[in-house]
């Protein structure tokens, strides 16, 4: 290899790592922002979600794409532990039925993937939570008002300035908005909030 060849060859591994650098660097301060505004309204959270669990009531949740995935966590970390073993606590991820979902929707609407799910197995009293990271999620926003015909507070997990989601939110429901605008660092924050959600419960159920 040339001298001229080689020199090419650090300049673009330099340049893959300062890609590295940047992501962690960027990722690191969109928690920090998330911090400093949202540590209390998480908190809300928890006592919301705790209060549903000591009532018998169930968390349902629901994302699309890689919010899916959030929503996944949470149920999953409900139905089986979060770091310590514990008893299951009632989830409900509407994501995570593929044949249900694809059944609702080439027999109806997609949007309706969710709020059909909700109506039939959502109670008064369940809680849900949602995850968008963009503005436009029909779906969700159906799933939200479905929530409120049945008595069912949301706790909403969005991103930049909250889309469609926020401006159906009532006063009783709580929006937990990341201080970003980027997709990638705003689901980061939801899956960090998620964890700490799920700390949260276990500590105050189970006192681990």
């Amino acid at each position: 290899m040339g001298k001229k060849c080689f020199l090419t060859a650090i300049t673009i591994l330099m340049s893959l790592q300062n890609r590295i650098i940047n992501h962690f660097s960027d990722s690191i301060q969109a928690q920090q922002d998330a911090t400093s505004t949202l540590s209390e309204v998480i908190e809300f959270a928890s006592l919301r979600l705790v209060s549903a669990l000591l009532n018998d009531k169930k968390i349902i949740t629901c994302g699309n794409g890689r919010s899916a995935i959030c929503a996944q966590l949470l149920s999953s970390a409900m139905l089986n532990q979060f770091e310590r073993s514990r008893p299951a606590l009632p989830a409900i991820a509407l994501n995570a039925d593929a044949a249900t979902i694809t059944a609702i929707a080439s027999t109806g609407h997609f949007d309706d993937v969710f709020a059909k799910q909700l109506r039939a197995l959502g109670q008064s009293g369940d809680v849900l939570v949602t995850y968008t990271d963009d503005d436009h999620a029909p779906n969700v926003a159906k799933a939200v008002i479905a929530a409120h015909s049945k008595d069912i507070s949301v706790i909403a997990l969005t991103g930049k300035e909250g889309g469609m989601i926020t401006s159906l939110l009532s006063e009783r429901d709580l929006e937990i908005r990341v201080p970003s605008h980027s997709y990638v660092h705003i689901q980061e924050v939801h899956i960090v909030i998620t964890h700490c959600l799920c700390d949260l419960i276990d500590h105050q159920l189970f006192d681990v």
